[in-house]
């Protein structure tokens, strides 16, 4: 208890010690949030450029990872000797063939979304319509639905699945 009065305190004295979440901290390293212009229209052409932009740096990101798999396990592949150091070897391979499948289907998603940027329904909820927002929308640029219809999807999800 102490300590959490201390900290009130410090933070209460010096409101700069609390720490704020930054553009370092999100997936895309040169990420600036957008800031919408007085009055400016939901998915205006500002906006649409800035979605393009984080997609298409997400995009580029996810390639090189997959380039740089292909040239590791190019360099990396040994016939070892031990049948433990083998079977490793196959184990840390599949773990990256499968983390890279995930995203080899994030891509497409990526591409997808892309297409759907030159449509006039990017950016607006696929089951109920309203707008899903530009904070949620640079956070996760392939998102189709809005928060609430995401939510009531994954309680039914879990309620299907256990």
């Amino acid at each position: 208890m102490a300590a959490d009065a201390k900290a009130k305190s410090v933070t209460k004295k010096n409101p700069t010690k609390r720490r704020k979440a930054t553009a370092k901290d999100s997936q895309f390293r040169n990420f600036t949030p957008y800031k919408p212009k007085r009055g400016e229209a939901y998915m205006s052409e500002g906006q649409l450029d800035h979605l393009r932009s984080i997609l298409s740096q997400w995009r580029t990101q996810l390639m090189e990872e997959v380039d740089r798999t292909v040239n590791h396990m190019q360099d990396d592949a040994a016939n070892f000797p031990d049948p433990a150091d083998r079977a490793t070897q196959e184990e840390e391979f599949s773990i990256e063939l499968r983390t890279r499948d995930r995203e080899r289907k994030l891509i497409k998603k990526i591409d997808k979304t892309i297409d759907m940027l030159e449509t006039d329904d990017f950016g607006y909820c696929e089951t109920c319509g309203i707008e899903i927002g530009l904070r949620r929308l640079e956070a996760r640029p392939t998102a189709t639905q809005c928060v609430d219809c995401k939510a009531l999807d994954e309680i039914k999800e879990r309620q299907i699945h256990g």
